[in-house]
């Protein structure tokens, strides 16, 4: 492929590589951003970021397409809240850098935050302290002996036991439930990105998140408890407001409450006193014998109509068992 280029002189805007090369970007984020940064304060801050994409011609799920996935990658920041009047104002912030919401927060206050991903300059390695020990000069010939026999070692800094602080996930989960927490606190980003949690953070939740799972709470009732609502300002700390959400809403134990009608052993299997040790049933009240030989009892006795709500399957057999019993 042949390339022809030249420089502009005048009316050009800078593009990052990060932005015109970023894999989540589309081609309409990509022009949008790059339109926007372009423009003069004056001409940026008049208007909102879908009159700018209505000007190119970005609008409707185009439009929608190409503000998430600016939202999605750090580019664009909102907050909302409502005026003196009741009106709701948004304001919208554009940066050609990736931004988190606190760094979003900062350049909204009129400060000048660290952006992130590629676009932070690498430090140079000359720059890096030295992990341990001091330099020394080049020895040349001959070779150290077996496991530093007469060496001085005592420049070097003591060897730190490990610890459960310097674990970098920290201490593995125990039990289904706050496991299980922990997989639903790891994904409260996937609905909100304020709600984004490490996993140090998500594991030092996941108690007390597991708690509402053994009161009977949903998995998807525990994600809507913690996203449903979100404050219009933002959410300054992901990992103290879902703090303060699992306890302050934490459910009530749920009481089992008795069935009118049900004893004990309602809920047991029970084998029944008829002839054979086969017939297991489930009692239902003072009932001393299963349907089968209950239907069989009354087809010896002449009053087949009289047992009603026993399945058919044992009143087959128990007309059958009473019919072999009256000829017996």
């Amino acid at each position: 492929m042949l390339r022809h280029a030249i420089a502009p002189a005048r009316r050009y805007t800078k593009a990052s590589h990060d932005v015109v090369r970023h894999p989540c970007l589309n081609s309409d984020a990509k022009i949008l951003l790059l339109y926007v940064q372009g423009l003069p304060d004056a001409d940026a801050s008049a208007k909102s970021l879908s009159e700018h994409a209505a000007r190119l011609g970005i609008t409707g799920r185009a439009y929608q397409r190409a503000k998430q996935l600016l939202a999605d990658s750090g580019y664009l920041h909102e907050w909302r809240w409502q005026g003196e009047r009741g009106r709701w104002i948004t304001e919208q912030l554009l940066a050609n850098v990736t931004l988190t919401r606190e760094g979003a927060g900062v350049v909204r206050e009129g400060g000048c935050p660290e952006p992130l991903g590629p676009s932070v300059p690498p430090v140079s390695p000359s720059a890096q302290p030295r992990t341990v020990g001091r330099p020394r000069g080049r020895e040349v010939g001959g070779s150290y002996p077996d496991k530093n026999v007469g060496e001085d070692l005592s420049h070097l800094p003591p060897e730190a036991e490990p610890t459960a602080e310097s674990e970098p996930d920290g201490a593995p989960p125990s039990g289904p439930e706050v496991a299980e927490a922990e997989r639903v606190l790891l994904s409260l980003r996937h609905v909100s990105r304020e709600l984004l949690l490490g996993v140090r953070e998500a594991r030092g939740l996941a108690d007390a998140a597991a708690e509402w799972l053994r009161r009977g709470v949903s998995v998807a009732e525990l994600r809507l408890a913690l996203t449903a609502g979100l404050p219009v300002e933002g959410v300054r700390s992901a990992a103290g407001f879902v703090r303060h959400r699992l306890v302050q809403k934490l459910p009530a134990v749920a009481e089992v409450v008795p069935v009118a009608g049900a004893g004990v052993g309602a809920e047991a299997l029970v084998t029944c006193e008829g002839p054979g040790d086969e017939h297991v049933f489930r009692r239902v009240g003072e009932e001393r014998e299963c349907g089968r030989c209950r239907v069989a009892a009354a087809v010896a006795a002449g009053r087949e109509g009289v047992v009603r709500g026993v399945p058919w399957r044992e009143r087959v057999a128990g007309v059958t068992a009473g019919a072999a019993g009256a000829v017996g």
